[in-house]
């Protein structure tokens, strides 16, 4: 029984070739069957695959299947609230506001608000009319010579070379027409970034932008291009969520003419991003280095982005700050929920601290040592809803970024095809023919369209609270559902920090063991 297929694909062969002369039709049966023989007597005969050897021809099936099953389900089978990471109702959304189409649902919620974990804002019997203004951030302490006013909402890192250049230049041009600042990702500003959009240039452990040839940091190569006007801060990247902790390698292969001379690297050459920075390696140094980037760019806002980890860490970041007087601008925390274009499935699903933990933790952390009024938080991860965006800013962030909403907003199906330049919308893909498929000035102005909806309806909700803006939110607006018959507001789900407790009597707290193992001079544990 096991062969039956294959010999019955093989009498056909020969009944189609006997019958040939009968009519043309039969001579495309002999093509057909004649290939499906060839197939059958190379399963049969190859070592690598048991399935094949065992079960000629019908064996293939099963990767057939297993081909298209993540489309099935996705269209098929998954209800609107099924499918990770992102389910069909969320993926709607986006579309719906970047087509500037309505994004009101009928009927009812498809959530179970009994179900664990389930969160909603209070609303206030005093709610405002909502105004419809753009939502802003300064950005910029007592040493930024520059400040910048952020939108509450902009697209997050993602490099050129993960994404192609008609979606960068297209997400470019969206944040130029609304407002919103777009993160270049490490991999430098390519001359898809000049489109007139306001930038965050990152700078990652492989310093693209500003590489010396021993790829360290390279300090007049950074100052020459900080100075360009559309670069509004400077990101230094410690970690990203999907992979915190783990460098990157760029293979030869990849390394085209373009993505060359956009990153400061030799064409054609493997290059490697190392996990850890070679600018500097305590907490004093970052903030050191901090300073010297702030000084080589006029005085632009200067942080870093992180996916939280160990927690003395960030604390002997903290002390650092302390004991050198240097502050950040702003820290921008990445949860481990995050999406990149590949990672190892170890660090996307068990490495780092997810978002809503990262958050209360950097918040707490600068509360506690009287530090949060001079210092921003941003957030990202996973968010693509004012609720999302409210939720994060009721924990203490100050703005949020989004990569893959921005990326739905480009018209981004979720095929999962990110790591194999085979993105079938041409968004994460380096293929000029996939990335044809992708016409910047209209998807530019689903960007602008998506960002201007979502801040929308970030401000009905906040004003549906009662408020004016979102920086006015608290973790006591937002409920937070422990099981079927408990929930509480968020202040006391969490532990929240009251301002200069760490500094005042840290033993109260718990964060006291990670406070005394922390050190400005060291990044290890005490």
């Amino acid at each position: 029984m096991r062969f039956f297929i294959f010999f019955a694909v093989v009498s056909l062969f020969i009944a189609s070739l006997q019958f040939a002369w009968i009519s043309p039709y039969f001579y495309i049966g002999t093509v057909f069957f004649g290939i499906l023989v060839l197939y059958g007597i190379f399963d049969l005969t190859q070592r690598h695959h048991a399935l094949w050897r065992n079960y000629p021809i019908v064996g293939r099936a099963r990767w057939l299947l297993e081909f298209v099953r993540p489309y099935l389900r996705q269209y098929l089978v998954e209800s609107d609230t099924d499918g990770m990471p992102y389910n069909r109702e969320q993926r709607s959304l986006v579309y719906r506001r970047a087509k500037n189409v309505v994004s009101v649902e009928p009927f009812g919620s498809h959530l179970n608000f009994d179900e664990n974990r389930y969160e909603w804002l209070n609303h206030s019997v005093a709610a405002k009319q909502a105004e419809h203004k753009d939502l802003r951030v300064d950005v910029g302490g007592a040493d930024c010579k520059v400040p910048y006013s952020a939108s509450v909402f902009n697209i997050s890192a993602m490099s050129f070379g993960a994404l192609g250049a008609h979606a960068i230049e297209a997400l470019n041009r969206g944040a130029a027409a609304g407002g919103f600042y777009h993160d270049t990702g490490e991999g430098a500003i390519s001359p898809y970034h000049r489109m007139g959009g306001d930038l965050v240039w990152e700078l990652g452990t492989g310093y693209f932008g500003c590489r010396a040839k021993d790829g360290g940091f390279d300090a007049e190569k950074f100052k020459d291009t900080a100075a360009f006007e559309a670069v509004k801060m400077i990101e230094i990247k410690l970690s990203q969520g999907a992979k915190p902790g783990h460098g990157g390698v760029l293979p030869g292969a990849k390394v085209t003419r373009e993505i060359a001379q956009t990153r400061g690297i030799p064409e054609g050459v493997t290059c490697e991003s190392p996990p850890f920075h070679r600018a500097f390696s305590t907490p004093i140094g970052l903030m050191e280095f901090i300073a010297q980037l702030r000084e080589l760019s006029g005085g632009k806002p200067v942080g870093f982005k992180l996916c939280i980890g160990h927690r003395w860490e960030f604390l002997a970041m903290i002390k650092a700050m302390l004991e050198t007087g240097i502050r950040p601008d702003f820290i921008v925390i990445d949860g481990a929920e995050g999406g990149t274009g590949a990672a190892p499935v170890e660090f996307q699903d068990h490495i780092g601290v997810p978002l809503r933990e990262g958050i209360i933790f950097a918040r707490n952390a600068l509360m506690g040592a009287g530090l949060k009024d001079d210092i921003r938080i941003g957030a990202s991860g996973k968010m693509i809803s004012a609720f999302g965006l409210a939720s994060s800013m009721a924990m203490g962030a100050d703005w949020c970024n989004a990569g893959r909403g921005f990326m739905f907003a480009l018209g981004c199906v979720q095929s999962l095809n990110c790591h194999t330049n085979r993105c079938p919308t041409g968004i994460a893909t380096q293929d000029n023919l996939l990335q044809r498929g992708l016409v910047v000035d209209h998807k530019a102005v689903r960007v602008t369209n998506y960002h201007r909806n979502t801040i929308h309806a970030l401000g009905e909700v906040v004003a549906a609270a009662g408020l004016s803006h979102p920086s006015e939110l608290r973790p006591c607006h937002l409920y937070h559902r422990l099981s079927a018959t408990e929930a509480r507001p968020a202040n006391e789900v969490y532990d929240f920090l009251a301002r200069g407790v760490l500094l005042d009597d840290p033993d109260s707290t718990y964060l006291a063991s990670s406070w005394a193992s922390a050190s400005a001079e060291t990044f290890a544990s005490a």
